[in-house]
């Protein structure tokens, strides 16, 4: 992850689109954990394959979006939600023989 408390990239290859948005912030009445993040795999179809994100962390917490549904994701830590989120993509990336850049 980059060093400063910002950090955001857009890749797009082989019909897939993962759009990663990380943000510090001291907003904490919004924002309890400190941070402002949405990580998202989707389709070109704008289907959404996989999406974590606190949009709403004060009233709805911390979120993961599938095409099956939304359920609570809990937080542990930005990176453990980013490695994880990183993960989960590479299953997608790993089915197209993608191959986004990634800082790890």
């Amino acid at each position: 992850m980059a060093q400063d408390h910002n950090f955001r990239y857009t890749h797009v290859e082989a019909g897939l689109v993962e759009n990663v948005m990380l943000q510090r912030t001291a907003d904490t009445d919004s924002y309890p954990s400190g941070w402002k993040y949405r990580l998202h795999l989707g389709t070109l179809e704008d289907l959404t394959l996989l999406r974590y994100d606190n949009s709403h962390e004060d009233t709805k917490g911390h979120e993961l979006h599938t095409a099956a549904g939304d359920v609570d994701a809990g937080f542990t830590g930005m990176e453990a939600v980013l490695a994880e989120f990183w993960a989960s993509a590479d299953e997608y990336w790993d089915a197209v023989g993608g191959d986004p850049p990634r800082p790890y």
